[in-house]
């Protein structure tokens, strides 16, 4: 995340939260930006590559990762003078996870559907983690070919199927604030592109419910997804999605089949869940 200077205060792409709320704590905030940096891919990284990512001055980091390592959040590796992640990020993550209780009710709908789809087509939940969203529940059918994806892996908001799909989910005051920061990350170039995907998935939503992605997000990769309304009192907004290579998911079985077969599965995913 960004920051920027104006007018003396430091603020960022999150709106006004460092400059104008008493409440938020922004030692705390780059604190978990620096979490945020590290992927699953990724392999231990420095204090400069994690200063790059963020955004913030190499010192600031340093003190950051000094503290998260201290707290077993991070890991120190003195030969390289780098960081990975630690054992209490994952023991967050699990905390998370049990705290989800419409992932165990998802998780037969969704293996199911990936049975169907077959030939290791990928079926997910995910929320939203800032600009991302973050699977929190898999499954796949056996095969040769399938996405290496899964549980924490990480898509774009405003570029996936799964992550339009949430933002269509949203009313417009919680949706307008996430607009205008994808706007700033996207830039001016690319930003009508992108809107313009993001409202048409809106659209296709409203009309049939569901939204199809034909290798905006990934080439060669094409899906779709449905959106979930929260089903029990502080539950997020969350999606579901089904994807896979574009010659196995054709633009005309994800409409005529598999998007179908989604919005049924959400359908019986919500009222599972309401009735828990």
């Amino acid at each position: 995340m960004a920051l920027k200077k104006r007018g003396g205060a430091v603020t960022d792409e999150m709106g006004d939260e460092a400059g104008g709320d008493r409440q938020f704590v922004t030692a705390l905030s780059r604190g978990l930006d620096i979490l945020r940096c590290f992927e699953p891919t990724d392999g231990p990284l420095g204090n400069a590559d994690l200063a790059q990512r963020c955004g913030l001055p190499k010192a600031t980091v340093s003190r950051l990762t000094y503290t998260l390592a201290k707290l077993g959040y991070l890991d120190y590796l003195p030969d390289s003078g780098k960081y990975r992640m630690g054992v209490a990020v994952l023991g967050l993550g699990y905390a998370c996870l049990g705290g989800l209780k419409i992932r165990e009710t998802a998780q037969p709908y969704l293996q199911a559907l990936a049975d169907h789809a077959g030939d290791g087509v990928l079926t997910a939940l995910a929320g939203r983690d800032d600009l991302s969203m973050v699977y929190i529940a898999c499954a796949r059918a056996p095969g040769m070919v399938s996405l290496q994806q899964d549980v924490g892996s990480r898509l774009s908001l405003g570029r996936s199927s799964i992550g339009r799909a949430y933002l269509a989910a949203l009313d417009q005051p919680t949706r307008a604030p996430l607009m205008e920061r994808l706007r700033q990350r996207a830039g001016d170039e690319f930003w009508p592109m992108v809107e313009r995907g993001i409202l048409r998935s809106a659209e296709e939503i409203r009309a049939r419910g569901f939204c199809l992605n034909v290798g905006e997000w990934v080439q060669g990769v094409n899906s779709v997804a449905v959106p979930l309304r929260p089903t029990q009192p502080g539950q997020p907004p969350l999606a579901f999605n089904c994807g896979g290579p574009s010659y196995l998911l054709t633009p005309e079985r994800l409409e005529r089949e598999l998007g179908p077969r989604l919005v049924e599965l959400a359908n019986r995913v919500a009222l599972v869940g309401r009735a828990v």
